[in-house]
């Protein structure tokens, strides 16, 4: 007979009554072994969502969930670990420069990603496009990985916070994702689980974010930063701008190419810029003073990344994907580009094929959207603006509707700074 009923935990959080530890470890824990069913445990999520959690009720939360799988110590690395978290959006592609970079300067990267769903782009998904290149490793090969090369990006098996999988899945079908208790919980149970010395979240806002407005975006930064000193892993967040895209690219391979041009010393400032930002939070979390800037003027970052790529079977060498079909939207006045919407071109570039709608659904590795000018900079009408890549031309038609609107020239748009914020404990 267990100590606990299911009921009467989902009628204490409706209620308002803050749940102990020891009811939220067992609920989580049924949950989990299959004891608790996902009906009841959509009433708990919907009373969360509604009631919110306080802080000792989110902690017990978060180290239920690591506590549910295993929590990786690479301790036997002999070198100090740091890894990133962005909540993602549009264009953005940092993972790919920023972990050779971190690793190139002494520091390993144990970086668990993921895949894209809907207007977001996935890490996992832009590796992809690469020939050969694989997201699975076995825990043996992740670990001499990160010995050898020092950076690994890869999906995190099934060991890692399981609750926290099943959880997502039941979210996401009971309109009970958009609730900053279960978004930090869900992130940093798998984030802490890594192991990693120091942690650095990249928490989006704008129309392109999860968080549209500043003021949420700071919520969830503090309090992921919050969970993450609790468990004893040195944490910081950068409020960082996603009311336009990052870069010049949203896709798959298109991103690839493109954090090919910042480790081979180009690429757009905004992408440069906040690399350059998040390595140095990395480094300092870790503990060290190396200059990342340098080392990517070096071409040594270039070295890791070829290194990384290869050891999870890719040819760094090898020909992107390109698109069988090409489509040009043009500036619709002379003057300075004030809007780029970012959402609007995430969800251009899923409908051309670069996104999904389910988890299960196919992503293809050449479709996505350029553009020639970002916010700030001067158009002429009739300029070639946006490029729409595609395998399939049927597509095209409906990644125009979504374009309806997301351009502005000399509009009274005020664009967020690249880093608005920055959160620590």
């Amino acid at each position: 007979m267990s100590a606990h009923d299911a009921i009467d935990v989902i009628r204490a959080k409706r209620d308002g009554v803050e749940l102990t530890g020891d009811q939220i470890r067992w609920v989580i824990g049924a949950y989990t072994a299959g004891q608790v069913p996902d009906e009841q445990m959509s009433a708990l999520l919907m009373s969360v969502f509604f009631r919110g959690m306080t802080p000792a009720e989110l902690a017990a939360w978060t180290q239920a969930m690591i506590d549910s799988g295993v929590r990786k110590d690479l301790s036997s690395l002999g070198r100090p670990t740091a890894d990133k978290h962005s909540t993602g959006g549009v264009g953005d592609k940092t993972t790919l420069p920023l972990a050779p970079l971190v690793a190139a300067c002494g520091v390993a990267v144990p970086q668990l990603s993921g895949r894209g769903l809907g207007h977001t782009g996935g890490t996992l998904d832009k590796l992809e496009a690469i020939p050969g290149w694989r997201a699975a490793l076995t825990e043996d090969k992740y670990l001499a990985q990160l010995r050898d090369v020092g950076a690994v990006v890869c999906a995190a098996g099934n060991d890692l916070a399981p609750a926290d999988k099943l959880l997502y899945a039941l979210r996401d079908v009971t309109g009970t994702v958009e609730s900053i208790p279960l978004i930090a919980s869900s992130i940093m149970s798998k984030k802490i689980a890594e192991g990693a010395d120091a942690l650095v979240l990249d928490v989006k806002t704008g129309s392109g974010a999860f968080m549209k407005d500043v003021e949420s975006s700071r919520e969830l930064a503090r309090t992921m930063v919050g969970l993450g000193e609790a468990a004893g892993v040195r944490t910081v967040a950068l409020v960082t701008a996603m009311d336009r895209p990052l870069g010049r690219s949203a896709g798959n391979a298109v991103e690839v190419a493109e954090s090919l041009e910042v480790l081979a010393g180009g690429g757009p400032a905004d992408l440069v810029e906040l690399t350059l930002a998040l390595a140095r939070e990395m480094l300092t979390g870790a503990g060290s003073d190396a200059d990342p800037a340098d080392v990517l003027a070096s071409g040594r970052a270039m070295d890791s990344w070829e290194a990384m790529i290869r050891a999870q079977g890719g040819d760094p060498d090898a020909p992107l994907p390109q698109p069988t079909e090409r489509h040009v939207v043009t500036a619709p006045a002379t003057g300075t580009l004030t809007r780029l919407d970012a959402f609007s071109l995430g969800v251009a570039a899923w409908r051309l094929g670069a996104g999904r709608a389910r988890k299960e659904d196919p992503v293809s590795a050449a479709a996505g959207v350029v553009w020639h000018a970002t916010v700030g900079e001067q158009v002429t009408a009739g300029q070639p603006l946006l490029e729409l890549q595609t395998d399939d031309a049927s597509r095209i038609e409906r990644a125009l509707q979504s374009l309806e609107g997301a351009v502005g020239v000399d509009t009274d748009d005020v664009p967020l700074p690249l880093v608005v914020d920055r959160i620590t404990a």
